[in-house]
């Protein structure tokens, strides 16, 4: 007996080698056992709501949506207030962070506001400040170039602090400001100029890679102004414990 939803193609069940042709009659059963009401419970931190939307911390190791019970989307309707205006709606992020970046998130709360904020993003309206941690010697700035997925994308980079490292001869901790929003691009960037994040399985260089920590990179800040209070908006995420054991804490 089928406990779990299901995809048919043409009457028959799919499987991952289902291959579409085109022209297929394709259909998602929902079971009642799939459509309970039962709610993931995942104390967030809320760095900031009203009624139009809200700013939490995403802690490392959970999704940001998709088809897993566990994910931020479906933890925010424990953690957020329902919004009391006509448009009101489920909570939903209006950006993404990788499964293992922690900080900053942007939720919309009603249906104008979800728009509103993703034109925002559209525009490049909203500055997105990162932090991380990154291995080898590197100037003190730059701008960092490389086409993501055939899309022109730009990351700007400021060195804060340089350490010493016996396994990784330097690390540094930068600052980071995406101008374009690629799918890894600040993972791709850095390991494209030879100074990949402290961390990374998956850009990383195969004898310097750290196992067991996590990705040392962390969405700081969101700054940007209401769409509906026009107030302007600081939002940040003070650097996790495992890069204050490296760094001194952020002071500003």
């Amino acid at each position: 007996m089928l406990k779990k939803n299901y995809v048919t193609v043409n009457g028959v069940i799919a499987t991952s080698a289902t291959f579409i042709h085109g022209g297929e009659s394709i259909t998602l059963t929902l079971l009642d056992e799939e459509r309970s009401n039962k709610k993931l419970i995942l104390q967030l931190d809320v760095l900031f709501e009203d009624d139009y939307l809200a700013v939490i911390h995403k802690p490392a190791g959970i999704l940001v949506s998709g088809n897993s019970f566990k994910t931020i989307t479906n933890a925010l309707v424990r953690n957020l207030k329902k919004s009391t205006l006509p448009d009101a709606t489920k909570p939903q992020p209006v950006h993404r962070l990788d499964f293992e970046t922690t900080g900053v998130l942007l939720v919309g709360k009603t249906s104008s506001s979800i728009r509103a904020l993703n034109k925002l993003f559209e525009h490049k309206a909203i500055n997105k400040t990162y932090y991380a941690i990154t291995i080898g010697e590197m100037n003190p700035s730059g701008d960092i170039t490389l086409d993501i997925d055939d899309k022109p994308s730009q990351s700007h980079y400021t060195r804060s602090e340089t350490v010493p490292s016996k396994r990784f001869g330097t690390l540094n901790l930068l600052q980071l400001e995406p101008q374009t929003g690629r799918r890894h691009q600040l993972r791709k960037h850095l390991s494209h100029i030879g100074n990949p994040i402290l961390g990374d399985k998956v850009y990383g260089i195969d004898h310097l890679i750290l196992n067991g920590k996590g990705l040392y990179l962390h969405a700081y800040a969101l700054q940007f102004t209401h769409p509906f209070t026009q107030k302007e908006l600081h939002l940040k995420s003070e650097l996790p414990k495992r890069f204050t054991k490296i760094f001194k804490p952020l002071v500003h």
